[in-house]
């Protein structure tokens, strides 16, 4: 049976975090509250349930399928995040973001309902490129005026914690019964995705 452990005490969210300020600082407005680009950053990944669904997803993916994924899943998604919100911020446009955020619920969820173990490079590919919906989704909804920096480390930080409550979750994956919960979330998931794309397509 998988004992997955707990993520290590290394603060993702921050890694992710200041990756993704890179490509936000040409985009920096000097003008306005750090405080408040942060704020709104951090509010817009955790405002919608379609974003909060499939970013716990990867976290409950990961703990199905153990250590490196436990890792590389909640790291690669901010990652992949950070470069779809870069492309949002600088107005390069990506067809069917919204059918694109509900497709990542069903197939996330679908992972973990089916408790699919694909080769490690795969589940990182699949978990990349929704990211890039996601992520192309908040930077095209930066708040006027306020700082890209910080509105980019805020909505990678509450995708990181988001991540860490699926993994959180996903320990139960351990327990006989705690594995048969795990799967009946990520049909719930693949549910509410099914939900979302029946609304992006309306």
């Amino acid at each position: 049976m998988n004992r997955t452990k707990l993520i290590p005490p290394r603060n993702l969210a921050v890694a992710a975090a200041l990756l993704a300020a890179f490509p936000a600082m040409a985009l920096a407005h000097d003008e306005s509250h750090p405080g408040g680009g942060f704020l709104s950053g951090f509010r817009h990944p955790i405002s919608g349930l379609d974003h909060v669904v499939a970013m716990i997803a990867v976290g409950l993916w990961g703990a199905q399928l153990g250590k490196p994924a436990l890792w590389l899943l909640p790291v690669a998604f901010p990652m992949m995040m950070a470069v779809g919100g870069f492309l949002g911020l600088i107005g390069v446009p990506i067809p069917g973001i919204e059918i694109g955020i509900a497709c990542s619920a069903i197939v996330l969820g679908a992972m973990v309902l089916l408790e699919a173990k694909p080769p490690i490079g795969l589940a990182v590919a699949i978990v990349a490129v929704f990211a890039v919906f996601h992520g192309h989704a908040h930077g095209t909804e930066l708040p006027e005026n306020e700082n890209a920096i910080f509105y980019s480390i805020g909505f990678v930080i509450a995708t990181g914690l988001l991540h860490l409550v699926g993994i959180g979750i996903g320990t139960v994956h351990r327990w006989k019964r705690g594995q048969v919960a795990l799967r009946a979330a990520g049909g719930a998931v693949a549910l509410a995705g099914c939900y979302f794309l029946w609304g992006a397509l309306s």
